[in-house]
């Protein structure tokens, strides 16, 4: 693979004409294209983020009904187990591409090249961790291979193409990252759509396969189109390592998500059934859908944030509570969707998950929590208390396993809904105050300045 840190394409021509962008004090020539606006971002996103959640739908109704509400759980328990796994593949490389690139763009090849690296080399170590961890964490009896072939496509394939995002999101072009989003959806719905026609047997086993397939034909479109737009980097772990610690932050912060967020599929294959597992991932995944307005929107401003986040938390809190009400707003809405059109789900996925309307209905307080703790805590990143958002995130993590290993055997799915929105409220209450204490504390340090 080939080093270096050439522009390409137009990216090149704004880094011939030497032209930078505020906040870049290096003198150096920026590589970027130009941005895009807050609102254009949005729009990009939702858009591509909604089609992506329609054809996520498609190809998930597609699975379930080839697959049956069991062996639909095994395979959401994996990827949920590897889910935690996986943004220690990255090592935080793609966020910190983001926040030194939206400050100075000319720093792209330096992280690029870093991240490429650090995430090919994890990738290989956290899958023999994998097969480790699935002895304790898993059914007994599911194959090794679907183990492997699930973790070579979450761990690798779907990290590159993440990181592919993350260098178009440095630079504000989302109309790339959702492009890519949407990429990956429609051949994993290409996929499914073979899977019904190849006449491979049913089976977890057989998704995993042409799953894996989809991710990587997709990781490797993203690289190239990186590669075209805004060149390439020397390959070093250097740059990732001397951030080791925050960059091991970012990574704590997204695996405590994933903890909060998946954990509890894993942990109802584990302590009541496969099936208990495909009902409530697929009331699950009606929540997730749903939420996609609120994420176009926390993509399009995420690099926005680190650049209002050097000024200090009083500067972003500001951002994020003029994007709040309108991400409210969208979250009622939903929610209020969600408790409606619930009976549907069997018509969609078939009788196997008539169970899941009732799943859906009880997490549909997510959407309207999820919105508030999203903005304050990229508050909390962007002013340089990652640390903190992610010991935060962690202590919620650590919450929601507890709570599943005593609601989960007593009252099986809806213990596992009950634990979801205890953890989500529990995160908006304690990251609000965090907010609120750490602005007061960097309120105090000019008085304390004068006073000396």
């Amino acid at each position: 693979m080939a080093s270096g840190s050439r522009p390409a394409g137009r990216a090149a021509a704004h880094a011939r004409a030497g032209e930078g962008r505020p906040g870049d004090q290096s003198g150096a020539a920026a590589i970027a294209p130009p941005g895009l606006s807050l609102r254009a971002n949005t729009l990009w996103m939702a858009g591509g983020q909604a089609l992506r959640a329609g054809v996520q739908f498609l190809y998930f109704a597609l699975i379930a009904r080839a697959l049956g509400s069991e062996q639909y759980g095994a395979f959401i328990a994996v990827t949920a187990l590897i889910g935690i796994l996986a943004p220690f593949a990255s090592w935080g490389s793609g966020n910190l591409l983001i926040k030194h690139v939206a400050r100075t763009p000319a720093l792209f090849p330096t992280y690029w090249g870093s991240a490429l690296l650090v995430t090919g080399l994890s990738s290989l170590l956290l899958t023999a961790l994998v097969l480790g961890a699935a002895q304790f964490a898993l059914p007994v009896g599911l194959p090794a291979l679907l183990i492997v072939l699930i973790a070579v496509s979450d761990l690798g394939f779907a990290r590159l193409l993440d990181l592919s995002g993350q260098a178009f999101q440095a630079y504000d072009l989302l109309s790339r990252t959702s492009a890519l989003q949407l990429l990956l959806a429609v051949l994993r719905l290409v996929a499914a759509a073979a899977l019904g026609l190849s006449g491979l047997p049913p089976s977890a086993l057989s998704w995993a396969g042409l799953y894996l397939a989809a991710s990587a034909l997709s990781a490797g479109i993203g690289l190239w189109w990186v590669r075209r737009e805004l060149g390439w980097g020397p390959l070093q772990v250097s740059p990732v390592l001397r951030e080791f610690r925050e960059g091991g932050a970012f990574a704590l912060s997204l695996s405590a998500q994933s903890i909060y967020n998946d954990v509890d599929k894993t942990m109802l294959a584990r302590l009541v059934s496969t099936e208990a597992a495909g009902v409530y991932a697929a009331g699950y995944r009606v929540i997730d859908a749903m939420f996609t307005p609120v994420r176009s929107l926390i993509y399009a401003a995420y690099a926005r944030f680190f650049r209002v986040g050097q000024e200090g938390i009083a500067r972003a809190l500001a951002f994020a509570l003029r994007l709040i009400p309108r991400a409210l707003g969208f979250g009622i809405l939903a929610a209020g969707a969600v408790v409606v059109a619930a009976p549907a789900i069997p018509l969609v996925f078939g009788e196997d998950f008539r169970p899941s309307v009732a799943v859906a209905q009880w997490l549909a307080p997510l959407l309207i929590l999820r919105p508030l703790h999203y903005f304050f805590s990229d508050t909390l990143t962007s002013s340089g208390y990652q640390t903190e958002r992610s010991a935060l995130q962690f202590g919620v993590a650590g919450l929601n396993v507890l709570s599943n290993l005593y609601l989960i055997p007593r009252f099986g799915v809806q213990g596992a809904v009950w634990s979801s929105l205890l953890c989500d409220l529990t995160l908006l209450v304690l990251a609000a105050a965090l907010v609120g204490w750490k602005r007061r504390l960097e309120r105090q340090r000019p008085a304390l300045a004068g006073d000396s």
